[in-house]
């Protein structure tokens, strides 16, 4: 019996992007296509099998840079809460680019609250895993900062539950500007763990 659960909602993909090098900053070159294979999108610096641990996993791992499995491959947005975050912070728009987006869709309303396992799979087939929420941080505060002066110090509380989620690679394929996405999800979490 099937777990995951097609839903009617779908998605447009509005933005597709890669960001190149992690020191060189957090900005996203954008593209029309890209490959997608176990590791993540082609050129992306924050691809890989796995990845030193961070200060988001310090209650599991309190040493940063033990080797984890890269569950956070892909940062995934909705361009409805990008535009609900750039009016909130007195933008009239928030490029992708700016808070180093890999995936902007368009269609699911209160796109950051999806479950976590839930898939998003391209009518390609592409599937990608959705791990978690991503919590804004300073980093996209600054560059907003810097190419919009007066208006990134406010990011983090204005993207706070619309910042996206994080997704790993599930079936590699191609995605393509303009393919949908449809939104598969898990059963209902149990809450006796918490």
């Amino acid at each position: 019996m099937p777990i995951l659960v097609p839903t009617d909602f779908t998605a447009e993909i509005v933005y597709l992007g890669i960001v190149p090098d992690r020191e060189a900053g957090l900005v996203s070159t954008p593209l029309e296509t890209v490959a997608v294979d176990w590791t993540g999108f082609a050129g992306e610096c924050h691809g890989g099998l796995t990845r030193p641990s961070c200060s988001r996993v310090t209650s599991q791992y309190p040493k940063k840079g033990v080797e984890i499995r890269n569950v956070r491959q892909l940062s995934v947005l909705s361009a409805e809460e990008l535009e609900a975050i750039a009016a909130k912070i007195g933008l009239e728009r928030l490029p992708p680019e700016w808070v180093g987006a890999n995936l902007v869709l368009r269609g699911i309303e209160g796109f950051t609250d999806v479950p976590p396992s839930s898939r998003l799979i391209s009518d390609g087939g592409v599937a990608l895993t959705v791990d978690m929420e991503n919590a804004p941080c300073q980093l996209p505060a600054r560059v907003i900062e810097d190419l919009a002066p007066g208006h990134g110090k406010a990011f983090k509380s204005a993207a706070k539950g619309k910042r996206g989620v994080t997704a790993w690679v599930e079936r590699p394929g191609a995605l393509s500007l303009g393919e949908r996405m449809r939104l598969h999800v898990p059963p209902p979490v149990k809450r006796r763990w918490i």
